[in-house]
């Protein structure tokens, strides 16, 4: 059994639908169990990580960065003592609500939905999704997880949101910060995706090795390799450049994360509430991955491919958008009933940002494109 330090996440605030305790697993444990079984979980198979999932097998899709976050997750957390079980569920549910074709469909659905009054957020659609849309259960909606999980997938909010949700959103009215685990859950999400997608990108030849040493943490890293592998090339040198760039930053992240519990000891998960961010990189490790992000935004995220990949989504997402607010009857029977109680608009968001990219190709191809016959 592991052992928790005093101001890890040990017993839970509970659900919102009573239920036994479980059987030979923890609160956490049932939490994580559930977000795997879900239909929402399996989706992220086919659901595109930077490039969309046909462009290659090989490609990071929701799916395997999900694992990939929770991974690193389980790392930190067991170095520091806190509820690996927890950290595993958090990550793995925290991209539950994303759209397809990544944050390029996110941000044109976005802009469909302040149409209308609203905005989506992934964030808030994840959070949705377990606790109403999921339809596994004979006595509730959703998942029914635990306070402490749905607090780490709720990573941000407004006030005006944070006030509809009840004592869920008390910490961000309060300006307290969520457990430690949850900290922890956001954190390795950026690592995962920054040298992940770092990996992908010189997959897909969209960067180079040698473009890549104007980035400080790169260039020391790819300098400690050479010295030590002075004729690794190609595939071998760019997969040991990333592994040594995760190993490097997770140590960073930990030995400060240790500092900052020194420095303030909490005795509880209370007391976390009141203290700073805890889980966080020092200064000069948060410049290092700064510039990191920012190189990867200009030369990755903005490379003609991916803007093609991006312009081709955002074309599939407003048009599928815009046919079913002006057809109602195209949604399946499933979303059509919901609409009274949740909205037009509203619903054409759950249905369009559950879609897998596949699915939502096939759907275009079927409403927009003339087959001959």
């Amino acid at each position: 059994m592991q052992k928790f330090a005093k101001y890890a996440v040990n017993i839970s605030r509970g659900r919102e639908h009573s239920e036994a305790a479980p059987q030979y697993r923890s609160d956490f444990q049932r939490d994580r169990d559930r977000v795997i079984h879900s239909s929402a979980f399996r989706r992220l198979e086919y659901k595109t990580q930077v490039f969309i999932n046909h462009e290659g097998d090989l490609f990071r899709t929701r799916l395997t960065h999900s694992l990939e976050v929770a991974q690193v997750g389980r790392s930190v957390a067991n170095a520091l003592d806190l509820n690996v079980d927890l950290v595993e569920a958090i990550c793995l549910a925290h991209d539950l609500g994303h759209t397809p074709f990544g944050h390029s469909g996110q941000d044109v659905l976005n802009e469909c939905m302040l149409q209308h009054g609203t905005g989506f957020e992934h964030n808030l659609q994840s959070l949705r999704i377990v606790t109403q849309l999921e339809e596994r259960y004979a006595e509730f909606d959703g998942l029914n997880l635990t306070f402490e999980t749905l607090e780490g997938i709720l990573k941000h909010c407004s006030l005006a949101k944070a006030a509809e949700l009840g004592e869920l959103g008390l910490r961000f009215i309060n300006k307290q910060q969520p457990s430690l685990e949850a900290q922890l859950a956001n954190i390795a999400d950026e690592l995962a995706y920054n040298f992940h997608d770092l990996d992908d990108g010189l997959r897909a030849n969209v960067l180079k090795l040698d473009q890549l040493e104007e980035v400080e943490i790169i260039r020391v890293e790819l300098a400690r390799i050479t010295t030590k592998y002075p004729h690794l090339t190609g595939r071998r040198l760019h997969k040991e450049l990333v592994r040594h760039l995760i190993n490097t930053t997770i140590y960073e992240l930990i030995d400060n994360c240790r500092a900052n519990l020194d420095k303030y000891q909490p005795e509880s998960v209370e007391e976390v509430h009141l203290l700073p961010a805890i889980i966080q990189y020092s200064p000069e490790s948060f410049a290092r991955q700064r510039e990191l992000k920012k190189f990867l935004h200009q030369n990755m995220y903005k490379h003609y491919t991916v803007m093609q990949l991006r312009y081709k989504a955002e074309q599939v997402v407003r048009s599928l958008f815009s046919a079913f607010m002006s057809e109602s009857r195209l949604l399946p029977d499933q979303f059509q009933a919901r609409i009274q109680v949740d909205g037009l608009a509203r619903v054409v968001a759950d249905y369009i940002s559950g879609m897998t990219d596949r699915y939502a190709f096939r759907l275009y191809n079927r409403l927009f494109t003339v087959e001959n016959v």
